[in-house]
C-alpha cells in the first residue's frame, strides 16, 4: 500500500527534516556578512564603467514565503579600488538568501557596494519573476519586476547614467 502505519505515505517520512534543512539552506542569509566577500580590494586606476550583467538570484518574499528569482546588473565607476569579479554576486547571494523584498534587496545591494569600495557611481538593476504574483492574487505569470537603484554619478549625470543602461541593455 506504501503508507505507514500512522497514514502517512512513506514518501513522507523524512519530510520534516528535509523542510527544516530547506529553510535553513534558503534564509541562510540572515547569518551571514554581505559586505564580507567585498573586504578585499585592489588598487585599479581604472577610470570607466566596470559592468557585470545578468547575475542570476533567488530569493523569498517576506510577505508571502514565496520565491521571486531573476537577474541582477550591477555597474561602478572605481575611485581607485575594485573587487574581484565573482564578490558582487557572493555578496547578492548573501542579500538575496534572505525574506526580501525585491525593493530593498535592490537598494541593499547597491549600499553594500558603496560601503566596500566607495565607487564614483554604482547602479543596480534588478529583474525578476515573484511567483507570489503569478501562484496567487492576480495570477499574471508572465510580469516581471524591475527595480534600480542609482547613486554617484550615475544619479547625477544622465550621460553617464544612458551609457551604463545602454551596456546593461545591450544584447550579448
Amino acid at each position: 500500500m506504501g503508507l505507514l502505519w500512522g497514514g502517512l505515505p512513506e514518501g513522507m517520512e523524512e519530510t520534516p527534516q528535509r523542510v527544516a534543512k530547506h529553510w535553513a539552506t534558503i534564509t541562510r542569509g540572515l547569518h551571514q556578512d554581505p559586505l564580507e566577500p567585498l573586504k578585499k580590494t585592489f588598487t585599479c586606476d581604472h577610470d570607466e564603467i566596470v559592468l557585470i550583467k545578468d547575475i542570476s538570484f533567488n530569493s523569498l518574499c517576506e510577505h508571502h514565503l514565496l520565491p521571486f528569482f531573476g537577474v541582477a546588473h550591477v555597474g561602478y565607476i572605481p575611485s581607485g579600488r575594485v573587487v574581484g569579479l565573482s564578490k558582487i554576486p557572493r555578496s547578492l547571494d548573501i542579500l538575496a538568501a534572505r525574506p526580501q523584498l525585491q525593493e530593498r534587496l535592490t537598494s541593499e545591494l547597491t549600499q553594500v557596494i558603496e560601503d566596500a569600495i566607495a565607487p564614483v557611481g554604482v547602479i543596480v538593476v534588478m529583474e525578476a519573476t515573484h511567483t507570489c504574483m503569478s501562484t496567487r492574487g492576480v495570477v499574471k505569470a508572465n510580469a516581471i519586476t524591475t527595480t534600480s537603484c542609482v547613486r554617484g554619478v550615475f544619479k547625477t549625470d544622465f550621460q553617464a547614467r544612458q551609457e551604463v543602461l545602454s551596456l546593461i541593455n545591450k544584447d550579448a
